[in-house]
């Protein structure tokens, strides 16, 4: 079956929906997600969104923080961008019905702003410890409502569509790529790979935690954007730097369940096994430093102490000062058997965050034709070598409002050329698969190899190690993809590997310690080599 839309948006978080709404105004729009539309890392964000809103405050201060988190790398002209326009994003969600928390008090009601882990003010907005959560709950429902916006929920992405080349089964066999014109997409109900063709498309697809073994995304995250937007011909830019998050609860059950930045903002503090804190020997700021120092620093202990996890404490605090703070996180761990009020909760750190991703400029456009990226997938110049907390959802608000308008401009645009057809999807040649064995397997390897080679801290020979193992995981995968049916494993098992090797790739390639970048074999940091980006571009095809 082949669709025809004006606008095309791959992932339905806050990037996504966001930029959707907006699109409606001017034209038809798809929305495709591979589970349902609320099933996404932003629903997950516990914390909130970092903006100025205090007196106490400054665009200044909240500009510096993020260039320190960032370790050399931020772009500066972006970092003033988002930050400067924070403030109108978060008031437009209010105004669409978002109840973020208010501090009563003398005067009018104010935001109750709170604090996190590298921020010098209270500039947190949140909606107790579920930000996300309400975020997301009020733009699926004025996106339900659009009549502009069609949505395709469990149907998952498959590879953009390009033309000025020749395409089998979504895969560019003669030269480097032009423009965009859509996508193949896998109905997975239906088990039907159908045509989407667009004039704009949009990778909001999140992130790719789902590459490490222990992660705090959900099952969605296997970097579906960037590999996808790196096989069409963009380019990728600093995934040596990911994001560890220093507090996953511990427990067999919990999976990736997050505790959030916000409680060591409370007042939250993290000890050892022997009931001692230790962050006071890593850093000036303990708790509240930035989430690459603290990770590297529960990593140190564990490694020392052989211990499996160390522990956050905010039993100190009032109990009703926790419930109403944090009720989900409360709730959760009572589940697990862990009573917050009362004891330590047993934390290790986990893939959280992708710094880097497809490289955009100021509006979110990439350097395909018609193809923008956003949110997550993107690598916008804002993170640098480590994200700032709670700047995620603020990046994808202003990226989001920034390349609709974009869009919409380049849609209107007498340049725009009618979107070509693009070709049915090629079943030619292809068997159902009986060794469905074969992907599972692959699958763990990459996330095992990943961890224990890729993770918080490295070395060239672990790196060497990882690329031989995934150069040979992706020959398999290639021979698999031309010979069998595809199913959403498959295609989620080709992305995670594309990416996992970019990652190995790019932190090869930068030869010093930086962010969230630490190897043991260039432990310092060497502004006058690498003071730069990493920037990685497929290379043209034969």
């Amino acid at each position: 079956m082949e669709y025809k839309f004006d606008f095309l948006v791959i992932g339905s978080g806050v990037a996504g929906l966001t930029f959707a709404l907006k699109a409606a105004e001017h034209g038809s729009v798809a929305v495709v997600t591979k589970k349902d539309v609320a099933d996404t890392s932003t629903s997950r964000a516990q914390g909130g969104i970092a903006s100025v809103f205090s007196q106490v405050d400054s665009f200044e201060a909240h500009v510096s923080d993020t260039l320190a988190a960032g370790d050399g790398l931020c772009h500066e002209d972006v970092v003033n961008l988002v930050v400067r326009s924070g403030p109108e994003r978060i008031r437009e969600l209010m105004e669409m019905g978002a109840c973020f928390n208010i501090k009563e008090g003398e005067g009018e009601p104010r935001l109750d702003l709170t604090r996190e882990g590298g921020h010098s003010a209270k500039r947190i907005v949140h909606a107790q410890d579920m930000t996300g959560r309400e975020i997301e709950r009020v733009l699926e429902e004025k996106v339900r409502a659009n009549k502009n916006i069609s949505i395709f929920e469990h149907h998952i992405t498959v590879d953009l569509i390009t033309f000025s080349s020749r395409i089998r089964r979504g895969v560019v066999v003669t030269a480097h790529e032009e423009s965009c014109c859509g996508a193949y997409v896998l109905d997975k109900k239906k088990d039907e790979v159908h045509t989407f063709a667009a004039q704009i498309t949009l990778l909001a697809t999140g992130g790719a935690g789902k590459v490490y073994l222990y992660t705090s995304n959900p099952d969605i995250a296997t970097g579906d954007g960037v590999a996808m937007g790196y096989r069409a011909g963009a380019r990728v830019a600093n995934l040596e730097f990911v994001q560890f998050h220093p507090t996953c609860l511990f427990h067999p059950q919990a999976k990736n369940f997050l505790i959030s930045e916000a409680v060591r903002g409370e007042g939250g503090i993290l000890l050892n096994s022997k009931g001692r804190r230790f962050m006071e020997n890593y850093a000036r700021e303990k708790e509240l430093a930035c989430r690459d120092v603290v990770a590297r620093a529960i990593d140190t202990e564990l490694k020392k102490s052989g211990d499996d996890c160390v522990y956050l404490d905010i039993s100190h605090k009032s109990a009703d000062f926790v419930k109403e703070r944090f009720p989900n996180i409360y709730r959760q761990c009572l589940e697990f058997g862990f009573d917050m009020t009362r004891q330590p909760l047993p934390v290790v750190p986990a893939a959280h965050y992708m710094c880097g991703g497809i490289a955009t400029d100021m509006d979110g456009k990439t350097d395909v034709e018609r193809l923008y990226a956003i949110g997550e997938t993107a690598c916008t110049g804002l993170h640098g070598a480590n994200r700032l907390a709670s700047n995620s959802l603020l990046e994808a608000l202003v990226y989001a409002d920034r390349a609709a308008k974009k869009a919409v401009e380049e849609l209107a645009s007498a340049r725009l050329a009618p979107t070509p057809v693009p070709p049915p999807w090629d079943y030619a040649d292809t068997a159902d698969s009986d060794e469905a064995i074969v992907v599972a397997h692959n699958w763990d390897e990459i996330r095992r190899f990943m961890w224990n080679y890729v993770g918080i801290v490295r070395s060239t020979k672990r790196l060497e190690r990882a690329l031989r193992r995934v150069e040979n995981i992706a020959e398999e995968i290639w021979e698999y993809y031309w010979n069998f049916r595809l199913t959403s494993d498959l295609v989620e098992l080709r992305n995670i590997c594309a990416v996992a090797k970019l990652i190995i790739q790019c932190a090869m390639h930068r030869k010093e310690s930086r962010g969230l970048h630490f190897t043991l074999d260039y432990p310092h940091k060497d502004d006058e080599r690498w003071l730069k980006d990493t920037v990685l571009r497929r290379p043209f095809a034969k």
